[in-house]
């Protein structure tokens, strides 16, 4: 459990940092192409240390890292900042659309946002918990396509920023959820909330 909290560690670093490496990087030089080279590469910079330490690209690192990878990419090549605003927009959207699908046909793909918890939860409670993410997503996509359409992209990078830190507080906020149906296995370490994606 320890390596496992060490890669959860990883992992969370590896969400937030290209937000904020792109957010300081434009503040300091207003170079929005500079700022976004930063995005792309620290996406992949995190792609590999993921991959040394693992052996594997977690599923959801894969996804997030290479749709910045893609978005960012796209945007350098087209000259269109608005590309790279977009990704937030379309990332969380499919997110959410995948969460309420996934009701349909009920499965749980939050299993996989959860995977080395020491955590099982019964039907009823798998579903809360992804129609609270699902909503989460669809929220944080609307509140993207506002702030990148009215704010500078100055504004947008602090938002972005913002937004990645409300998923760790989010996540946080559904153990209560967890802890009800937490599984002891003997390390006594609490299970850790899902990973974030975008």
């Amino acid at each position: 459990m320890a390596e496992s909290s060490k890669l959860h560690w990883l992992h969370q670093v590896a969400s937030i940092a290209p937000a904020i490496g792109f957010l300081i990087t434009l503040l300091t030089t207003h170079d929005v192409r500079a700022a976004t080279w930063v995005i792309v590469d620290l996406a992949v910079l995190f792609l590999a240390i993921g991959l040394i330490i693992e052996r594997r690209i977690a599923p959801m690192q894969a996804f997030s890292g290479g749709a910045a990878i893609l978005f960012g990419g796209l945007s350098l090549a087209l000259h269109r900042v608005e590309l790279l605003q977009m990704k937030m927009t379309i990332v969380d959207g499919l997110f959410g659309a995948v969460l309420f699908g996934s009701l349909i046909l009920k499965r749980h793909p939050m299993k996989l946002l959860m995977s080395g918890s020491p955590i099982s939860l019964p039907d009823h409670a798998w579903r809360t918990l992804t129609i609270r993410y699902a909503v989460f997503f669809w929220a944080s996509a609307i509140a993207n396509e506002i702030i990148r359409r009215t704010q500078t992209v100055e504004v947008w990078g602090a938002f972005r920023v913002a937004a990645v830190v409300s998923i760790f507080v989010f996540g946080a906020a559904q153990m209560p959820l967890m802890m009800k149906y937490w599984q002891n296995d003997g390390t006594n370490e609490l299970p850790e909330p899902p990973e974030p994606g975008f």
